[in-house]
């Protein structure tokens, strides 16, 4: 940046159009759809329109596209056992990507209710790593240095991933536990 200082302002107003943005298509989705919208947004569309199923396709696509990102932490420390002076690393390069892709598709079809459980694990971990303890690091690391007002915003957001944790835990358990039964 060409102003390092204006970063937290630039920041600010980046998550407050975001957050205004998913705000105005959350409450114009239930303005269109009331009581009957479904937790996923493209089964309220219409079946028939092309732009539905750009959509619904874009959806679907998403995820593939992310998950190269996703793995490529995982494959490059795999890749580092390799000697580089190895005259087929590319082609080990590349068996150890197919591998995980592999292996972690045999994970997902395996494990009986495996969105449930991961629904489970990133309603306890993601809310955990995100909200609650970058807030209580930042409160332990700070502590009598902050202000009134950073120390309350920061204790809210801790209540609040307290909370969705905890909602998004019971959600995933009870759905869980009624597959099971």
């Amino acid at each position: 940046m060409e102003k390092p200082s204006q970063y937290p302002a630039v920041l600010l107003t980046s998550f407050g159009i975001c957050t205004l943005m998913y705000a105005g298509v959350a409450v114009l989705g239930y303005m269109m759809f009331g009581e009957s919208t479904q937790s996923q947004f493209t089964l309220n569309m219409p079946q028939d329109l092309v732009a539905s199923k750009i959509a619904v396709w874009t959806t679907v696509v998403n995820p593939f596209t992310k998950y190269a990102l996703t793995i490529s932490p995982v494959a490059m420390s795999l890749e580092e056992l390799i000697p580089s002076n190895h005259a087929k690393s590319y082609i080990y390069a590349i068996l150890i990507r197919t591998a995980l892709v592999i292996s972690t598709l045999l994970v997902g079809l395996s494990i009986p209710f495996f969105g449930l459980v991961m629904a489970l694990i990133g309603s306890l971990l993601t809310m955990l790593v995100t909200l609650i303890l970058p807030c209580a690091c930042y409160l332990s690391i700070l502590r009598g240095r902050i202000g009134l007002f950073q120390g309350s915003i920061c204790v809210v957001i801790i209540v609040v991933g307290i909370i969705s944790s905890v909602f998004g835990t019971y959600s995933a358990l009870s759905r869980i536990i009624e597959n099971l039964s």
